[in-house]
């Protein structure tokens, strides 16, 4: 039945009732009673009150369209309103689910486009400082080098301390390039990015541990670009946000043959504070992947960042070997010590 019939006949049954009260026994004088004014008011009353339950019954389906329609989030797809019966509600309920999988396919489309877009551009970066700047400032250090050494003492001294500073801003260029362009990623895969990750991240304020199971299934080259990126925007809110000090990186098994990465922190928390363009940027790369991001508080405090990745296929090769480390003072910016994927860690601590 359509909604417009059932609002229809729900109130002619009311009114038909009311009609039916005043044709019977019920009489009013003029001028009228007390004793009438108040039986007609408490029919009123009645009326009222049944007209409203049936109307709330019979627009129920409406409200729980609007609710679906409230909560609808495109960065947390799959929600959907039931469709029940054939009426106009089920049609509405219908488009309104078939609206939803049209913007998430082209919410899905054009994120792609745009990551694709920001990775091509973090390349062009990349490689322009690992070019451009990077070679100018090494002929710089040459320079200063070769004029240091030709140089009396005193102007030595302070061509010795340029010297420094501009080896300093070499390396933060450096490591700005590897950040914006993991090489290491496309090189030795999954495995050693994320060790190099923790190495880099770890400073004396901020203890870096990782631990990497063994026998991993390998990941696509974009699924592998995505974890590693959800883990280095976990580790960059962390080292920002948290007030942290000891922030562990697991790569483990996970239910069903996935492959789990967890990043937990001893910080503040999340917090009731809104989501911010980081978090929904993890969203939006996990939905492209398929994967299933988790943020929530850690157990005993702080913030543990989940994400949930399904192989490439079955019977893939393991993605690298076991290891877990921590990464302490004096570590930001530095290399992996080894080019070896399957380079066991030296430190066998756990990760948390």
């Amino acid at each position: 039945m359509s909604l417009f019939w059932r609002i229809f006949l729900l109130n002619a049954a009311v009114l038909i009732t009311a009609t039916l009260l005043l044709l019977g026994p019920v009489t009013v004088s003029t001028p009228v009673l007390l004793g009438e004014a108040l039986v007609v008011l408490a029919g009123l009353v009645a009326m009222l009150l049944a007209n409203g339950l049936l109307l709330r019954i019979g627009l129920a389906p409406l409200a729980r369209l609007n609710r679906a329609m409230t909560t609808a989030d495109l960065l947390r797809p799959g929600a959907r309103p039931t469709v029940t019966g054939t009426g106009e509600m089920a049609q509405l309920t219908a488009a309104f689910n078939a609206m939803l999988d049209r913007l998430e396919s082209e919410r899905a489309a054009s994120s792609a486009r745009v990551l694709s877009a920001q990775e091509d551009e973090r390349k062009r970066l990349a490689q322009e400082l690992h070019d451009e700047v990077g070679q100018t400032l090494t002929a710089v250090l040459l320079q200063l080098k070769h004029a240091a050494d030709r140089a009396p003492e005193p102007v030595q001294q302070e061509l010795r301390q340029v010297q420094e500073t501009t080896r300093a801003g070499l390396e933060e260029i450096r490591r700005i390039a590897r950040r914006l362009r993991p090489g290491i990623l496309e090189e030795l895969g999954l495995a050693s990015a994320l060790r190099a990750l923790t190495d880099e991240f770890g400073t004396r304020a901020l203890a870096v541990r990782h631990h990497i199971a063994p026998g991993l299934p390998r990941l696509d080259a974009e699924s592998e670009l995505v974890v590693y990126r959800v883990a280095q925007e976990g580790l960059t809110n962390t080292a920002r946000h948290s007030g942290a000090d000891h922030v562990g990186l697991e790569l483990r098994h996970g239910p069903g043959e996935s492959v789990e990465l967890l990043v937990r922190d001893n910080g503040k928390g999340i917090g009731p504070a809104a989501e911010g363009a980081g978090i929904r940027g993890m969203r939006e790369r996990a939905l492209l992947i398929g994967a299933t991001l988790t943020l929530a508080p850690a157990p005993g405090g702080g913030t543990e960042l989940g994400l949930r990745v399904r192989p490439a296929g079955p019977g893939a090769a393991a993605c690298g070997a076991a290891g877990s480390g921590a990464a302490g003072s004096g570590a930001a910016g530095s290399e992996p010590e080894s080019s070896s994927p399957d380079r066991p860690s030296s430190d066998k601590e756990k990760p948390w």
